[in-house]
């Protein structure tokens, strides 16, 4: 997997990192022309990692996990911890939101499961843990790291149960948790998450702290 991350913003403006992660088969350029380019954000300086065969690794999230999953989902935490440090290095000592979409969010929720280098949130949109409960996963989650999550009864990758337990698994860590499923959303990044997302950068540009007080 290549690390190729996109940067979007000039360095002397921005306040704020925001790492977004695409889905299974999805690219940098459509996250930027589906989600991002819906916000109002030119203090944020946009890092978007690009997993080369266009998927972070071959399984489904909610199969268990075999030797092969786990060395595609090493390699691929090993890229994002890696696109991580360049964009922190690139921008200096801002504060940073990892998030990421389906594949993408699943694989955020591991970095920070994984006890990596934390960022100051996290948001996964329409995310649950990689594999399932039985098994032998880390659970190294910093405390009180601010997560959003969200879900839908309709989405065909990540049913209801995958994202109640990685909502269990983010309360057991300690995590300040704060998931939204919204009925019938097809698989995509709805209007209502995208305000959050919006909302989330403004509190880390403020400098305050991270309220994810945006509506339903």
């Amino acid at each position: 997997m290549a690390s190729s991350a996109l940067h979007l913003a000039a360095e002397k403006q921005a306040r704020a990192i925001c790492v977004f992660v695409h889905g299974r088969g999805q690219s940098p350029e459509e996250m930027q022309s589906h989600v991002l380019a819906r916000l109002d954000a030119p203090d944020v300086a946009f890092a978007l990692p690009r997993a080369e065969s266009g998927s972070w690794y071959d399984a489904r999230a909610i199969d268990p996990l075999t030797a092969g999953t786990r060395t595609a989902l090493q390699a691929a935490l090993d890229q994002l911890a890696g696109d991580v440090a360049e964009a922190r290095a690139a921008f200096g000592a801002l504060p940073l939101l990892l998030a990421g979409f389906s594949q993408g969010a699943c694989l955020a929720l591991e970095y920070a499961f994984a006890g990596l280098a934390a960022p100051q949130a996290l948001a996964a949109f329409t995310g649950c843990r990689v594999g399932v409960a039985t098994d032998d996963r880390p659970r190294l989650l910093a405390p009180e790291l601010p997560v959003y999550l969200t879900g839908s009864d309709a989405d065909p990758w990540i049913p209801v149960t995958a994202f109640a337990e990685a909502a269990c698994e983010l309360g057991a860590g300690k995590g300040r948790l704060r998931a939204d499923i919204f009925p019938g959303r097809g698989h995509e990044v709805s209007d209502a998450e995208v305000a959050m997302l919006q909302n989330l950068l403004q509190d880390l540009t403020a400098g305050g702290s991270i309220g994810m007080a945006a509506a339903r």
